[in-house]
């Protein structure tokens, strides 16, 4: 068994979840990684090293098959150059609400440069959802 964090449209109830996740996870737990997170032009979010309380959800899924859909979703490939990688993904340690560590998961960090490329726009709350994206709230 793995474990994902995700913070935008992997989040249940956001669009990519019914895709690749729905049916597919054991358990889906509230929780909380360090970062900075950024609405992308793109209409996804996209999480930069930092040291804000990002909002998400851990995964646990089974199936091994499931973490390479995920990697070609987030056009993260192990074998090619980071820089032609549109995320880079990293195991961390992720938190409860109350700050206590949950447990080990991976998630996909967003290099500064591709931030800018994609220009982000910095959310304070740490919280990422389509309904705010789509209207133009951060």
């Amino acid at each position: 068994m793995f474990n994902v964090f995700v913070y935008g449209t992997l989040k249940p109830g956001e669009i990519n979840y019914f895709r690749y996740c729905a049916g597919k996870t054991c358990q889906e737990r509230l929780a909380y990684a360090w970062g900075k997170l950024y609405a992308l032009c793109l209409g996804y979010p996209g999480m930069a090293e930092g040291t804000e309380r990002i909002q998400g959800v851990i995964l646990t899924f089974e199936d091994e098959g499931v973490l390479e859909q995920l990697d070609q979703l987030e056009s993260y490939s192990p074998d090619r150059p980071a820089h032609e990688n549109e995320y880079q993904r990293r195991e961390i340690i992720v938190y409860d609400g109350s700050g206590q560590p949950l447990d080990k998961a991976w998630t996909y960090f967003m290099s500064d440069q591709n931030i800018r490329r994609f220009k982000g726009v910095w959310l304070p709350s740490g919280c990422w959802s389509s309904y705010n994206s789509q209207r133009g709230e951060f």
